[in-house]
């Protein structure tokens, strides 16, 4: 193996910067370049370096990384918690340097490789940031944000989405981004590299166009609500006579439509409290022939609140939220937390996190999968749930994340997914960003933010279902740690370097 080198603080500034610049790969910026680019340069400041330079330069790397690219926790905090400024700052940096560090954690592997030959550059980089954003997937109930696949969505690449979903698409970007270390490194690997990259990239090319998916018969005519609502009208006990009767008078001017979406939380009261009012409204949807689907909180019974989603008229069935957002809907160690300052103890904040087999919502014969805000962003979560549906809605309050780069994020994972799963989706929300889009992941119709409207579009189901939508996940996972386990052996312990 290589000597250690002395690493010095441009290098530790180095990944700070290429962190800090990687958001730029996303929504709403677009510079899908800056994905391989960024994850290049972390591959050649990694190599050559022991475990725990490898680890140190890995966090630095996820400080700027996080503390650019999920900057919109610091507005939902302070904006919309009811935190003080330095409370929102303490609390965003805590978040930032939490994640900094599981994201770090799985770089210590490349403290073992060669990344200056084939074998570590190609294989094991790569590897090691799939598994990495793998696992952020899922621990401590994960938070699945930020994933290099979604930088290339609009490329040749998202071709693979189908089959390998996004991890796949984030193995493209990083073997990518290793090829670009390795003519940086000007190691022995440039013609392999080439041969790597001009697959991966010519591969998602030739499965572009594949129609995974078959078209319905029926075009459904639908219209998403976006009430605009600020989050203080909606927990304002004052303002319910004027949300309920916005309700009603809106469902009213829309009685041409076969589906009228509101988004999450659209009647901030228990379903038991409201139960007359939504008779009335199933009422007259069912004289219409309409459906009409709506968030609101239902209290399975005295202590069990779940954040649901229901249908109404001819859109029949409930779904309750399975992936919750700690703080906002639950408070990690409540008994120390809850009540401790006002962040801990916003409204609505003791949901409980529903069973995990739910049945579809229906709308006639047309099977609905749901998805509520922060659920969309679990790849394999929403593509068991459209595995057998025609069309996929999500519904959110992005509200919380203000005037940021949040919402813009989020839409580009919703439109992912539909790429994944070969299904359109619907996405209706408090303030933006309201749309629909195709089972291609192109964006047909949407509303402008902060401001209340109707999207009236029309939506083709689909039937039948993707690679991905079958297997998940896990064939990339597997395929990782065949990579990683290759670049590894035969094991080469750098037990001298420090």
């Amino acid at each position: 193996m290589p000597a250690a080198r002395q690493t010095p603080l441009l290098f530790y500034v180095a990944a700070t910067l290429a962190g800090a610049a990687l958001p730029l790969a996303f929504a709403p910026f677009g510079f899908w370049l800056a994905a391989p680019l960024s994850a290049g340069i972390l591959c050649f400041l990694l190599t050559g370096t022991a475990p725990r330079t490898a680890f140190r330069l890995a966090w630095w790397f996820g400080v700027g990384f996080y503390g650019t690219g999920t900057s919109w926790i610091y507005v939902s905090i302070h904006t919309y918690g009811a935190a003080s400024t330095p409370l929102a700052i303490l609390l965003t940096g805590l978040f930032t340097l939490g994640m900094a560090l599981l994201f770090a954690l799985p770089f210590i592997l490349c403290g073992y490789l060669d990344l200056s030959r084939l074998r570590g550059i190609l294989l094991g980089f790569p590897a090691v940031w799939v598994l990495g954003e793998w696992l952020r997937g899922w621990f401590l109930t994960g938070f699945p944000w930020l994933y290099l696949g979604y930088a290339p969505l609009d490329t040749w690449l998202a071709g693979w989405a189908p089959v390998t979903g996004v991890l796949g698409m984030s193995l493209g970007v990083a073997v990518t981004g290793a090829a670009l270390a390795a003519l940086l490194n000007r190691a022995n690997a440039l013609a392999a590299s080439a041969l790597a990259v001009s697959v991966i990239w010519m591969g998602g090319w030739l499965l572009h166009d594949r129609p995974w998916t078959e078209p319905g018969t029926a075009i459904l005519s639908v219209a998403l609500v976006q009430p605009a609502q600020s989050l203080a009208m909606k927990w304002d006990g004052s303002a319910d006579a004027a949300i309920l009767a916005n309700f009603t008078a809106t469902n009213r001017t829309l009685t041409r439509q076969d589906l009228v979406i509101w988004p999450e939380t659209a009647i901030p009261h228990f379903r038991h409290e409201v139960q007359p009012f939504l008779d009335r409204e199933d009422a007259w949807a069912r004289k219409q022939g309409m459906g009409l689907l709506l968030g609101l909180p239902i209290a399975a019974s005295e202590d069990v609140y779940y954040n649901s989603f229901i249908g109404l008229g001819t859109a029949a069935g409930t779904y309750s939220k399975r992936r919750l957002v700690p703080f906002g809907e639950y408070v990690p160690l409540e008994p120390w937390l809850r009540g401790m300052i006002a962040f801990f103890d916003l409204p609505m904040s003791n949901f409980n996190r529903a069973p995990e087999d739910q049945p579809p919502i229906t709308l006639g014969a047309l099977r609905i999968a749901a998805a509520i805000c922060y659920e969309i962003v679990y790849p394999n979560l929403v593509a068991t749930s459209a595995r057998d549906a025609n069309l996929l809605v999500t519904v959110s309050n992005d509200t919380w994340f203000g005037a940021s780069i949040g919402p813009h994020q989020h839409l580009q994972m919703a439109r992912l997914r539909a790429i994944e799963t070969g299904k359109p989706v619907l996405r209706a929300t408090n303030d933006g960003i309201t749309a629909a889009v195709d089972s291609r992941g192109r964006v047909t119709a949407s509303l402008p933010q902060f401001a209340p409207g109707i999207l009236r579009t029309s939506v083709l189901p689909r039937t039948g279902s993707t690679p991905f939508s079958t297997h998940g996940s896990t064939p990339v996972v597997l395929f990782c740690l065949v990579l990683l386990a290759g670049a590894l052996a035969p094991w080469q312990r750098r037990g001298a370097l420090r």
